[in-house]
């Protein structure tokens, strides 16, 4: 076993369970480990490298900063953080934003933001604001925002917890509609469940959850964290259902996979509930931050990413919709956001994200049961087709031993 592995062993928290693999350097759709072996990255960083590891534009941006200026806290203004929040409120038809740095941040925010609203803008009895939210999510891991989850793991001795929070089925457009009342500040809603499992919820649920929110006056809050930003083939995920929610949230490839950066975008009179003291982060917006998202959303545009995704996510998707084998129950998602769910009874995800690793292409399992695969939106076809070849083997290989047996 490696020694950097080891060392992990010895003095890190074991609060994830790793392939067993060092990884050194990368470059592109590519990363190499300590013995130089390369693998194809089918994961992006559960979609923080959507741009490709180590994009020479991006680098060039971080290496000018940083001789520049980096970090001075928003005690002051900075010539870089207007520019960002311009060109990010500008793609996603937002008013405001508040720049933060992790997705959990973010949601925080969010959460902080529609609670004030609910109590200053809608009339909320003070501390009775509601925020719903549905079941199978993932916004986090903060003790506020696990208080939303259903995933016990996720919750088991880390309360007590605090209220406010409703779970309605993902989905179910009448569970959602027969949660809503006086108190409801917000719907907070992934339009695409990555942690859940790749989970698509059914073809006009987001529309029909931004009707009811309007018709309630209830803020539809889009955590696009994971989907946004061409991930799933349109700049948001919520655009596949033409839907403009009133908040929304940001992380993950804003920060070019080189740096966390995290915003809640919102309407103005939902932003403008926050006065100076109310809320704040350090590093937040800062200029090294701000010069990188930006640029990040510059290339977003300019090379056309969401349009590749679209492209390389419909091809990606054909290829293993053809796949006849009993090991798997479902292929689900949209752009290069994808799932392969397999027969739990027949083999586990983990198995094979272990042999695929071998053969030179890293994923990850999503609840013992989904195959993740989400590349980075740079990825072309012949890639896609060597991953394809790939998959097609080991599902091929775990078949032929499970008859064996």
């Amino acid at each position: 076993m490696s020694e950097h592995i080891d060392l992990e062993a010895r003095y890190c928290a074991q609060n994830y369970h790793p392939l067993p693999v060092v990884l050194t350097r990368a470059e592109g759709a590519y990363v190499w480990d300590e013995d130089g072996k390369k693998y194809l990255d089918m994961m992006s960083a559960y979609s923080a490298v959507s741009h490709g590891h180590g994009h020479k534009r991006l680098v060039k941006i971080v290496q000018q900063q940083v001789e520049r200026l980096s970090i001075v806290s928003r005690a002051f203004y900075t010539d870089k953080l207007g520019l960002f929040l311009e060109k990010a409120c500008t793609l996603t038809g937002q008013d405001m934003a508040l720049p933060m740095n992790t997705g959990a941040e973010a949601v925080e925010t969010a959460i902080k933001a529609a609670r004030k609203w609910a109590y200053t803008v809608k009339g909320v009895e003070k501390d009775k604001a509601e925020i719903i939210a549905c079941t199978g999510n993932f916004h986090g891991r903060t003790t506020t925002i696990v208080a939303m989850s259903d995933e016990p793991q996720y919750k088991e001795g880390f309360g007590p917890y605090p209220a406010g929070f409703l779970l309605v089925e993902y989905g179910n457009i009448d569970a959602l509609e027969a949660a809503i009342n006086e108190n409801t500040a917000a719907f907070l809603v992934e339009p695409i469940q990555g942690e859940g499992g790749i989970v698509v919820p059914p073809e006009g649920y987001l529309k029909a959850a931004a009707e009811l929110c309007r018709k309630n006056n209830v803020l539809l809050i889009a955590d696009e964290i994971q989907t946004g930003l061409g991930r799933t083939g349109k700049l948001l995920a919520c655009e596949h259902e033409d839907v403009h929610p009133d908040g929304l949230i940001l992380g993950k490839a804003l920060g070019g996979g080189i740096l966390p950066v995290s915003m809640f975008l919102a309407r103005r009179d939902v932003m403008s509930v926050f006065t100076p003291g109310d809320h704040g982060s350090t590093f937040g917006g800062n200029p090294l931050a701000a010069a990188v998202g930006l640029e990040a959303l510059n290339i977003l545009i300019e090379d056309e990413l969401p349009q590749k995704s679209a492209a390389m996510g419909d091809y990606l998707m054909g290829r293993l919709r053809a796949f006849d084998t009993p090991l798997i129950k479902n292929i689900r998602g949209r752009g290069l956001f994808i799932g392969i769910e397999v027969d739990p009874a027949l083999c586990s995800a983990r198995e094979i994200c272990e042999s695929l690793m071998q053969r030179g292409l890293l994923s990850k399992e999503t609840h013992e049961t989904v195959v993740r695969l989400a590349p980075p939106l740079i990825v072309g076809q012949e890639e896609i087709d060597w991953a394809i070849d790939q998959i097609a083997e080991v599902l091929e290989e775990i078949d032929t031993l499970r008859l064996a047996s």
